[in-house]
């Protein structure tokens, strides 16, 4: 019976098989490079406004709480977003002509809303509350970063499952005393013990992990 396959051809064969595997790995890594990608998570990426609102302006520059325009977020699930008549408190008489502001004019004259972009979106099967993160000593800075500091907003951290879950392991390395929540510059004082703030706020990971808890 004559030969079918020269004898290079298993060598061929290894090689051909070893490529495919080598293709395989290179898209695995490649997706998950694209995941982690800004690209992908649009970290650090400023999120087009109708209107160019600036946290380090108000913030750091004029000293304005967090809670002055998020007002609903110590007691909803929502944060809330500020009614063009708080914008107006200030800008009725503050750069009332800015042709920058004319959307807010627009929308005070019409009693129309501005429609902000959201910066975080979570999907509608995770359950997040705003109020209970701020009664049990989460800053604000864990999960938004340092808003004070941004001349346009934008996501700081992907909050994706596993960054959430760093958290819920490990509480203690982000909780705050309650006057420290929505201070951005906060720092822990000399002899702060994260430990024992923990078990005051009764945050016990077993339970913070249990899928129940976002996955409702």
């Amino acid at each position: 019976m004559p030969q079918l396959f020269r004898p290079y051809a298993n060598t061929l064969a290894r090689a051909s098989l070893l490529a495919v595997v080598l293709v395989l790995l290179g898209l695995a890594w490649g997706g998950f490079e694209y995941t982690q990608s800004s690209y992908a998570t649009r970290v650090g990426v400023p999120v087009e406004q109708p209107v160019p609102f600036s946290h380090k302006h108000h913030v750091s520059g004029l000293g304005l709480d967090c809670r002055y325009c998020h007002t609903s977020v110590e007691s909803s699930s929502f944060a809330g977003m500020p009614a063009t008549q708080t914008c107006m408190t200030c800008h009725s008489v503050i750069w009332q002509d800015s042709p920058m502001l004319a959307p807010v004019r627009d929308s005070f004259a019409t009693g129309k809303p501005l429609e902000w972009n959201r910066v975080h979106d979570l999907p509608d099967y995770v359950y997040f509350d705003h109020s209970m993160h701020v009664s049990k000593g989460i800053g604000c800075v864990s999960c938004h970063g340092r808003v004070d500091q941004m001349p346009l907003t934008w996501k700081a951290e992907s909050l994706r499952m596993n960054w959430c879950l760093d958290c819920h392991r490990a509480p203690e390395k982000h909780v705050r005393p309650p006057e420290g929540v929505f201070d951005p510059a906060w720092q822990p004082p000399a002899g702060f013990d994260p430990q024992a703030l923990a078990k005051e706020y009764h945050l016990d990971s077993r339970r913070m992990t249990d899928c129940t808890v976002c996955h409702r």
